[in-house]
């Protein structure tokens, strides 16, 4: 029976590996167990990352999750170095807005000197590092990055199968969910078919999407995104909302009307003086003073614009708006302004990979 152009797609996707991904990936960056947290902002700023795995000394630490992802010498194979979890800008923000020097009162001089180690697992996903062979399918790599995987480590010379875990290896990659969906842009030619599909249609939009108002103060904000495990959160207009309304907890955003973007992104390139200033500002007026920073000129600051979507728009359409501007999740809002609900990196794989999944399976 002849194939669909679709089955075609899904079948073409199906036979690419890893390895295919990995082409342009640079060097792995990452910060040893001893670094301070202003060290490894400094990482993060550096070379435009928002994670980094933390290296030890084999034989001292038990990893994150019981990790045991060892890094070995190429010529004598002896090990080097024990990957003990990862660190985000999540984590950072929450051992900041952790336990206060005063009332509203943050020292984080003192804060940003701890060593980056002792603040692993501040954020669940720093609790477990994630590996995949270089020969996993695409197809099993996006069932991996659909759960909410943001990232994983990538043996160069790595002999394991499937998505199981590497011991060790002399070298890694980083792969990420945006590395995926750079990939997946590359293959629109090839892909039209699947990728012409609407947002709506294709299943892709979250509507549970939890807000702040434009009077949230900075680290109001971080403590609520701390609590929800959220790396960013919409900024609603307060005068919508009833005079009782609290600007110290998240809400339901759907149906409010969208006015800025507050992420986790926004405070690399924030000096800690600066930051100290800004904690008790609110969100919504540093995400519009941070767009304008030198500093973060040609990088993913959130602050600079909202990168928004309506419901029939194509994922094509949508994809391209992801890898362009760099953004993690693109807000869907109706023709007013009002949001309707936000798509994820996590849901724009899941969606693509359920309708390719489901071609090859018919």
């Amino acid at each position: 029976m002849q194939q669909t152009a679709r089955e075609a797609e899904a079948q073409a996707i199906g036979e690419k590996k890893v390895k295919d991904l990995m082409k342009d990936n640079k060097r792995l960056v990452e910060v040893p167990y001893s670094a301070s947290l202003a060290h490894t902002m400094n990482v993060l700023v550096a070379n435009r990352v928002v994670a980094v795995p933390v290296a030890a000394p084999p034989g001292q630490w038990i990893g994150a999750g019981g990790s045991m992802i060892m890094e070995t010498d190429k010529q004598t194979g002896v090990l080097r170095k024990h990957y003990i979890g990862m660190v985000t800008m999540l984590d950072i923000l929450a051992h900041i807005a952790g336990e206060e020097d005063g009332p509203g009162l943050v020292d984080l001089e003192r804060k940003m000197a701890v060593p980056v180690s002792s603040i692993i697992g501040n954020n669940v996903e720093g609790l477990s590092l994630w590996t995949l062979s270089p020969n996993t399918s695409v197809l099993e790599c996006m069932e991996l990055f659909s759960m909410g995987i943001h990232r994983a480590m990538v043996p160069i010379d790595g002999e394991a199968a499937g998505v199981e875990l590497v011991k060790s290896a002399s070298s890694y990659r980083m792969l990420t969910q945006m590395d995926v969906l750079r990939f997946l842009s590359q293959q629109i030619p090839e892909m039209q078919q699947t990728l012409g599909q609407s947002v709506k249609e294709m299943g892709a939009i979250n509507e549970n999407v939890m807000a702040i108002t434009d009077k949230t103060k900075v680290i109001e904000a971080i403590k609520c995104m701390k609590s929800s495990f959220l790396n960013a959160v919409p900024i609603v207009r307060s005068t919508q909302l009833g005079g009782h309304h609290t600007h110290t907890q998240l809400f339901t955003g759907r149906g409010r009307k969208l006015g800025g973007t507050f992420s986790a992104t926004d405070l690399r390139g924030c000096h800690l003086a600066t930051l100290q200033t800004w904690l008790q500002q609110t969100a919504l007026e540093f995400t519009e003073t941070i767009g304008k920073s030198v500093l973060l000129e040609g990088t993913t600051a959130g602050g600079r614009e909202l990168v928004t979507c309506g419901e029939e728009s194509s994922m094509k359409e949508v994809m391209e708006k992801v890898v362009s501007k760099h953004v993690h999740r693109i807000w869907v809002t109706d023709e007013h302004g009002l949001l309707l609900g936000l798509i994820s990196l996590s849901d724009m794989i899941r969606a693509i990979r359920v309708s390719l999944v489901s071609q090859i399976q018919t």
